[in-house]
């Protein structure tokens, strides 16, 4: 699995750029690494367990703080903090992007959430 080379926070447009040693590069929104939280409160603890998560449109991530020399935890401003991002899951959250994106708001859609904060 490759490893990242590179992690830069633009808060501007809230979003996470992520290099990695095979040459990819992968702007992830912070909107989009809230909603995928690797965390047990959004994850749960199986897969039928995840949690969607609506209204998170304007959230920012406030600190990019390392984890060793395998991750890095987020911290939004919306207070959560307990996700852990490993290189490999930053990775698949890059690559797979479209996918989850799609999925996540077609979730929305069905439970008649909305990415706007009440």
């Amino acid at each position: 699995m490759p490893a990242a080379t590179e992690i830069r926070l633009n808060r501007m447009q809230r979003v996470l750029h992520v290099a990695f040693d095979d040459g990819s590069l992968f702007h992830l929104p912070a909107e989009y690494l809230r909603v995928e939280s690797p965390s047990a409160e959004v994850q749960g603890h199986a897969p039928d367990q995840k949690q969607i998560v609506p209204g998170k449109r304007g959230v920012e991530i406030t600190a990019v703080d390392p984890v060793g020399n395998y991750a890095v935890r987020l911290v939004f401003n919306d207070r959560h903090d307990t996700g852990i991002y490993s290189w490999e899951y930053l990775y698949e959250l890059g690559r797979d992007r479209e996918q989850r994106w799609s999925a996540y708001l077609a979730a929305l859609e069905s439970r008649g959430m909305r990415r706007e904060t009440d």
